[in-house]
């Protein structure tokens, strides 16, 4: 189990705790440690704090997603709002507790995770139309083509994809793909999609633009 929680108090609290319950534990303090620990593959379940020095617990799930590592994550924050839980679950958690919890509640759902094994965030192939994303194997085909896309390029599309038929603003792509933290030129997203559509050849009219406010995957725009 793999501990990631920047306050000192708490971080001791759950290491000990989580013990005490025979789970054999590693504790962090910050995201980009989390990361580099999760990436090895080798823990059961990650208990992720969202705030954090640097990189949020948002940007390390999605980032551990986009590296294909498929460990059970569990998302920790003082932030309740069904917004803040739909934005953990898109990033790729597979739960999502907010603070204040009891410690029972968090034991029982760790347990949970940790029977149901491993996410199936990574195995789902997303489509739309003549447009496949391969969330695993990180492949991506038009009419059974593959098409070559940066890591960047394949974030955009994938978060997209996830959206499907539903608006997405600049500020959300900004913030899933390159990350809240991140500085980037204002018009960064826009051209990254003018990228993608290029690269999707006649499956790149599926990426539609919402004058003013973002784009929209949907299915109706490829004949």
């Amino acid at each position: 189990m793999l501990i990631v929680e920047d306050d000192p108090a708490t971080r001791d609290v759950l290491e000990r705790g989580l013990r005490e319950e025979l789970f054999r534990v590693d504790a962090v303090a910050d995201g980009a440690t989390a990361e580099d620990r999760a990436a090895s593959g080798s823990y059961d379940a990650v208990v992720l704090d969202v705030v954090l020095p640097g990189e949020d617990g948002f940007t390390v799930c999605r980032r551990l997603r986009t590296r294909a590592v498929d460990t059970p994550i569990l998302l920790l924050s003082g932030r309740a709002t069904l917004q803040d839980r739909v934005h953990g679950l898109d990033a790729g958690a597979d739960d999502y507790l907010a603070k204040p919890f009891a410690f029972v509640e968090l034991v029982a759902r760790l347990r949970a995770l940790t029977r149901r094994g491993r996410t199936h965030h990574l195995e789902a192939v997303l489509s739309c139309g003549p447009l496949e994303l391969h969330q695993q194997d990180h492949v991506v085909r038009v009419d059974g083509a593959v098409v070559a896309l940066t890591a960047t390029e394949f974030r955009l599309l994938e978060y997209l994809l996830h959206r499907a038929e539903a608006l997405v603003t600049r500020e959300e792509l900004a913030r899933h793909v390159w990350g809240e933290s991140a500085a980037r030129p204002s018009n960064i997203v826009d051209v990254y999609v003018s990228y993608l559509r290029k690269k999707l050849g006649s499956a790149g009219r599926l990426v539609r633009t919402v004058r003013g406010l973002g784009y929209t995957v949907r299915k109706g725009d490829v004949a």
